[in-house]
């Protein structure tokens, strides 16, 4: 199927048809991946806070009558939360963006993730209000991942599908470029408090400005991305692009194998996502000596590798393809998934290589993972199929891993989670596999 944005003109959302301007369609993949990086980098900034906060905060602020171990078991459970929303989000949020239009929803969808964001860093601890700061804590939670749901704008698509045939795959890492950013903007608030303040301070009111700041980082995302999605030029793309909204159920009944599939693929390097980000920040706080915050600004310099890496995931895969970039990534993060145990546990020095090999796996791979199959979906369902994709393959690859991955070590030690990371590539693997047939059998 050709994705080429080649047609002349587009239906007017008002009814009627203009030609679009040569220099629009020219400029509009660079304008929508500015867009999509800005809204992607809020997005993760908002998951990277709480993901942080849970193995540093929560377990002391919200579950002290627990062992530390079981807080941080506890924190990662509520974490979870935020991708069991997403499927839900997805389908009530459908609903507002087919009743009430793509720029209401966005609109909601970011004062809901944002807002509730901001609120945890208001939230009493469970020594001021008891079981009832958890629950708190949880609503708020689910707020997040509601709408990180409904912030789906279809940007991303719109850009696979105007970006130029021989640079899809550069055009496809430019969204993916917003985790790295946003985990460099989270880890450097908490590393810059942690460093100034005495641990008093850090757990009574330093842990809460990089919340409060996630509402500012929204509202300027959302200026950001209405600046694209409300203008009629960007709407006639939408229109031209068949991107429109359709009913979750009916997505499911029409694309349900392909939904499955693009849930399985990236799932190596959703694994691995929160495998050399939260967890080892757990392991380190938990069962080593060393200083967190140090480990933390040794994965502020993983991030920037990881960010070179998903660079070059855009150049490697326009020379041999997304899928066979994913397939070989896999297979590394499967030889990796050998060597991180040892190199998490050889101290320092284990604990850097570690860190930066890690990341820059994680790049490659993530790079290529979002919608890796989506060209799979008839354009009628491209829309919605791409959102419940990627609700599925963080919920599946993403949600449970530190909860996992932390479970694992604690009870059967490193190698443990080094069998769960090799699951995920093995899943990638056979998921391409499988897609691959599917494909020669459709054709």
């Amino acid at each position: 199927m050709n994705h080429e944005f080649a047609l002349p003109t587009a239906a007017s959302p008002k009814g009627g048809v203009r030609q679009i301007n040569a220099d629009e369609v020219e400029n509009a993949p660079g304008q929508i991946a500015i867009g999509v990086i800005l809204g992607r980098t809020s997005e993760y900034f908002d998951f990277f806070v709480f993901a942080i906060a849970s193995v540093l905060v929560f377990p002391r602020l919200f579950f002290p009558m627990v062992d530390p171990l079981t807080g941080s078991m506890y924190a990662f459970g509520l974490f979870a939360l935020g991708f069991i929303a997403r499927p839900i989000g997805s389908i009530l949020f459908t609903g507002v963006d087919r009743r009430h239009g793509r720029v209401v929803k966005l609109t909601i969808a970011l004062f809901l993730l944002g807002g509730s964001t901001a609120a945890i860093s208001f939230l009493p601890g469970y020594a001021t209000l008891g079981g009832v700061a958890i629950v708190m804590l949880a609503v708020f939670r689910v707020g997040q991942g509601l709408g990180l749901a409904g912030a789906w704008d279809g940007l991303a698509s719109l850009l696979a599908l105007n970006a130029p045939a021989r640079r899809r795959g550069w055009y496809a890492m430019m969204p993916q470029l917003g985790a790295p950013l946003g985990f460099l903007l989270a880890a450097g608030l908490f590393a810059y408090f942690i460093a100034s303040l005495s641990n008093a301070d850090f757990l009574d009111w330093g842990w809460r400005f990089p919340f409060f700041v996630a509402f500012a980082v929204n509202v300027v995302a959302l200026f950001a991305r209405l600046r694209l999605v409300a203008t009629e030029e960007f709407a006639e793309l939408f229109e031209l692009g068949r991107l429109h909204p359709v009913p979750v159920l009916k997505a499911l009944k029409m694309e349900g194998r392909n939904v499955v599939i693009g849930a399985f693929a990236p799932l190596a390097s959703f694994a691995m996502f929160h495998l050399v980000t939260v967890f080892p920040l757990s392991w380190i706080t938990l069962f080593t000596r060393e200083r967190p915050v140090a480990f933390l600004c040794m994965e502020m310099v993983g991030a920037c590798v990881g960010f070179i890496g998903i660079m070059a995931s855009g150049l490697i895969a326009d020379r041999i393809t997304r899928r066979r970039h994913l397939m070989l990534c896999a297979l590394l993060i499967a030889a990796f998934s050998v060597l991180a145990p040892r190199l998490l546990a050889g101290g320092p020095v284990g604990q850097t290589v570690f860190v930066v090999l890690g990341f820059g796996l994680l790049g490659l791979s993530f790079g290529q993972a979002s919608g890796a199959v989506s060209s799979n979906f008839a354009r009628k369902y491209r829309y919605t199929g791409s959102a419940l994709t990627s609700d599925f393959a963080w919920l599946i690859g993403a949600g449970f891993a530190p909860l996992a991955a932390l479970g694992l070590a604690s009870r059967y030690g490193l190698p443990a989670v080094g069998a769960y990371l090799f699951s995920g590539a093995a899943c990638t693997l056979l998921a391409l596999t499988f897609d691959r047939r599917h494909r020669a059998g459709a054709d």
